[in-house]
Formats: C-alpha cells, sequence, structure tokens
C-alpha cells in the first residue's frame, strides 16, 4: 500500500512539474523508500532512476519548444517566399494588345423619324469631342411597313375588316478607325443615352493578324 501511494505521489508530481515547465526539481534528486515484508525484516531499497531518466529526456522548459517551433515556422515562410518569387519570375506577364476596328455600323430603328434625327445627331457630336472619324450619317428614304388585315370583332362577318399598319424607320451612323478601349468607352455612353422605343444594332469589323501557319506559307509562294 505504501508502495502504491509513493508512486502515485511521484507521478503527479512529475505531471504538475511538466505542466508549469519546471523540471530541474526532479532532474538531480533520488527517491528511496524502505519497504518491510511482513514478519521477516526485510528492507528492500525501491529506487526511481527509470522515472528520472524520462524526466530527464524531456526539455527543460517550455520556451525551448515555443523557440523551436517558431525557428520551424520562419524556415517555412522564408521558403514558400522563395518558391513564390521563382514562380513569378519564371512566368512573367504580358500584357494583351488593344483591340482595332476598321470600321463600326451603328443602325437604330423605331417608330418616330424625329427622335432618330436628334439622336443620331447626338451620335455624331459624341464622336466628335472623342476625335473619331464619321462616315455616313444617313436614313432611308421610306419607312418598312407591315400591315395587318384583321376583323373588328370575332362574331361579325368577313366583309367588316379593319387595317392595321405599322411603319419602323431606320438610321445608320459609320465610323472609322477605333481602339478597343476607345469603341467601348463611345459605346457605352450612347447605349445609356438610347431614348425609349429605339432599337440599336452595331456591327464591328475588327482588324487582325495573319497566323503564323499563313505567314510561314506566303515567302514560298513567291
Amino acid at each position: 500500500m505504501f508502495r502504491s501511494k509513493v508512486f502515485s505521489v511521484l507521478r503527479s508530481i512529475n505531471r504538475s512539474s511538466y505542466d508549469i515547465g519546471h523540471t530541474k526539481l526532479l532532474r538531480n534528486t533520488l527517491f528511496s523508500t524502505n519497504v518491510l515484508r511482513g514478519d521477516s525484516g526485510d528492507t528492500s531499497n525501491v529506487t526511481l532512476n527509470e522515472n528520472l531518466s524520462i524526466t530527464s529526456q524531456q526539455p527543460q522548459t517550455l520556451d525551448e519548444t515555443i523557440q523551436k517551433s517558431k525557428t520551424s515556422t520562419e524556415n517555412a515562410e522564408v521558403f514558400l517566399e522563395a518558391s513564390v518569387g521563382s514562380n513569378t519570375s519564371s512566368f512573367p506577364t504580358e500584357s494583351e494588345p488593344d483591340k482595332l476596328y476598321k470600321k463600326l455600323e451603328i443602325e437604330v430603328r423605331g417608330n418616330d423619324p424625329a427622335v432618330l434625327r436628334n439622336y443620331g445627331e447626338f451620335a455624331v457630336v459624341v464622336a466628335g469631342h472623342l476625335d473619331i472619324t464619321v462616315g455616313r450619317h444617313v436614313a432611308i428614304r421610306k419607312p418598312i411597313f407591315e400591315r395587318l388585315t384583321l376583323l373588328k370583332s370575332i362574331h361579325v362577318h368577313k366583309k367588316h375588316r379593319v387595317q392595321y399598319e405599322r411603319r419602323t424607320y431606320y438610321r445608320y451612323v459609320d465610323l472609322f478607325n477605333l481602339t478597343g478601349s476607345t469603341a467601348d468607352t463611345y459605346l457605352e455612353y450612347i447605349e445609356r443615352n438610347l431614348p425609349e422605343g429605339v432599337a440599336m444594332k452595331i456591327t464591328k469589323v475588327e482588324l487582325q493578324t495573319l497566323p503564323k501557319t499563313v505567314k510561314q506559307a506566303m515567302p514560298s509562294q513567291q
């Protein structure tokens, strides 16, 4: 009984000292107990060298473990920075060239010719402020008619009819030699000011370089 109590006390002391970080208390001490066995009177010395050797192998304080963890994290950060720098240097970023448009055709359609005329003049003035070359600014001479002949009512005879007509007017504005950024800015501005009941259609003619296969075939043909 006495021996088991001593072992339990020593274990609790070892645990508490390790948690606090003061393991030096048990480093240079030697515990021995004398245990009587019945009536024989024999004594036995029980040493705890194993426990002391285990505690001596543990770090002296918690500060050492914290410092080791800090150094390991710093080394990992340095390695990551080096790897990121090598990747960025091996793959340089290149800016994409701006697009070029040879022609930009704007078609607007609506039911009121006066609204289309004013909007066409507005588009030409905006192009002048952006130094854009303006081509034709015309409207077709006659509108496109769409006629529907229907019964006046569902419950009347065939001879009682009425005719409905819809007129659609068109106007065209052509712009030449634009860059991609200028075209985007211009189109965004005129689209924001588009009147109600007016539809717009934009046709772009883009300039592109010849593919490498065509460039390689041209000298051989000459």
